[in-house]
């Protein structure tokens, strides 16, 4: 089994930065993507950023140039640099590690932007 924990979230002004971070636990594999997803309310859960092991990096349009996504591989952690937030990031944010047929997902950290 693998347990995931998000942190970092809160309420930030339009324009401000808020770090996201994932720390995994349990049964981890070598090679394992690592991502960031979110949920509006009323909206389905979205794609925000992918990581791999080996540091490919792909991200949704919507957050390309605003976010970055990076990890610590020793110590089973990923992070999301949100910068230049904008209220339609609103969200919680949900951190899932893949690892070959399995799935695992935080219980989620909710990101509010608002003046």
């Amino acid at each position: 089994q693998v347990q995931l924990v998000e942190s970092g979230g809160g309420l930030v002004q339009p324009g401000g930065s808020l770090r996201l971070s994932c720390a995994a636990s349990g049964s981890i594999s070598r090679n394992t993507a690592m991502a960031w997803y979110r949920q509006a309310p009323g909206k389905e859960r979205d794609f925000v950023a992918i990581i791999t092991t080996g540091g490919s990096t792909n991200y949704a349009d919507s957050v390309k140039g605003r976010f970055t996504i990076s990890r610590d591989n020793a110590k089973n952690t990923v992070y999301l640099q949100m910068n230049s937030l904008k209220p339609e990031d609103t969200a919680v944010y949900y951190c899932k590690l893949s690892q070959g047929f399995s799935s695992y997902w935080g219980q989620g950290t909710q990101v509010t932007v608002s003046s």
